[in-house]
C-alpha cells in the first residue's frame, strides 16, 4: 500500500484507533512486523511507513530531517488520522517527536524508544562521519552488502537475513545513499530549541535496551526526569535494535500500554 508517496504496512480494525510507528536508520517499516499482529489484537489499527528512500518507498530529495517531518502530515492527511499513539526508534523519534510538537493535537500518547530529542545532544561516532563532507561520502560509496551485514548483526542478536535485505534496500542507489547524508548532515541538535515535548502532557512509555550502545539508557532516564506521566521498560540484554533482539518482550511492553492508554 502507498499514501502521500510512502510505502506502508498496516494490521488492526480499520476503525480502531491508530498507533503510528515510525522506523529508525537504517530500517524500515519490517522492524515492526512481529509487533505489528500484537497490536491488532490489542484492538489497535497499526499503520507503519517507510519513510522516502528506505523500505520500499521511492527517495523523495532532499532526505533532510525536516523533509521526513514534511512527509509523515502528508502522510497522516491523506490517511485521515485524526489521533494517534505515537511508537518511534531511533531516526524515527527525531522525526516523529518534532512532528508530534508541532501538531500535539494529533497525539494521544508517546511511545519511545532508542532516541534521543535533547538540543544538547551529541552523535555518536558513526553518524559523526556521515556528517564529514568527503568522510561521509567515501563511507557511502565503500559501502557493500557484506559488510552492513556484518555492522548490522554486530548490534542486534535478532537481526535475520530477511531483515538484512529488507534494510540494504536503502543502499539500492546513489539517490538513497546521499539522502542518508542529507539526514544526518541536516541532524544539528540545536534545531531542537524551543520544542516543548513535556508540553504534550501526554502518557508516555519508554522502551529501551539495557545495552544500547548508540542510545544509551542514561537517555532513558533523562527522558523520565523530564516528560510527565512516564513509565519505563528497560530490556535485559538487549542493545540499539530492540524491537528485534525481543520482539515478545517489546510486543508485551506495547500492548500493555496500549490498553491503558484506551482506559483513559
Amino acid at each position: 500500500m502507498v499514501a502521500a508517496g510512502l510505502s506502508y504496512r498496516e494490521s488492526g480494525p480499520a476503525d480502531g484507533p491508530v498507533a503510528l510507528l515510525l522506523h529508525g536508520f537504517p530500517e524500515s517499516s519490517f522492524m515492526w512486523n512481529d509487533v505489528m499482529p500484537a497490536i491488532a489484537d490489542a484492538g489497535w489499527r497499526a499503520v507503519a511507513p517507510d519513510f522516502a528512500g528506505y523500505g520500499d518507498s521511492e527517495p523523495d530529495p532532499p532526505g533532510t530531517w525536516e523533509r521526513h517531518i514534511e512527509s509523515v502530515e502528508r502522510f497522516r492527511s491523506e490517511l485521515g488520522i485524526e489521533t494517534c499513539l505515537l511508537v518511534v526508534h531511533d531516526w524515527g523519534g527525531l522525526i516523529g517527536m518534532r512532528w508530534a510538537c508541532e501538531h500535539p493535537d494529533a497525539v494521544r500518547a508517546l511511545v519511545i524508544s532508542s532516541t534521543g530529542f535533547f538540543p544538547n545532544g551529541k552523535w555518536h561516532g558513526f553518524a559523526k562521519s556521515l556528517r564529514e563532507p568527503g568522510t561521509g561520502e567515501q563511507l557511502m560509496a565503500g559501502f557493500e552488502r557484506d559488510g552492513f551485514a556484518a555492522v548490522m548483526c554486530g548490534s542486534s542478536s535478532g537481526m535475520t537475513d530477511e531483515a538484512i535485505a529488507e534494510y540494504w534496500k536503502a543502499y539500492a542507489d546513489d539517490t538513497r545513499r546521499r539522502g542518508q547524508l542529507e539526514l544526518y548532515r541536516s541532524g544539528d541538535f540545536s534545531k531542537l530549541e524551543g520544542y516543548d515535548l513535556a508540553g504534550l502532557g501526554v502518557p508516555t512509555l519508554l522502551l529501551w535496551g539495557e545495552d544500547d550502545e548508540f542510545a544509551p539508557v542514561a537517555g532513558a532516564h533523562r527522558f523520565q526526569r523530564e516528560l510527565p506521566d512516564t513509565e519505563l521498560v528497560v530490556v535485559d540484554r538487549a542493545r540499539h535494535f530492540v524491537w528485534e533482539d525481543a520482539p515478545a518482550a517489546c510486543a508485551d511492553a506495547l500492548t500493555g500500554f496500549l490498553l491503558r492508554v484506551a482506559e483513559r
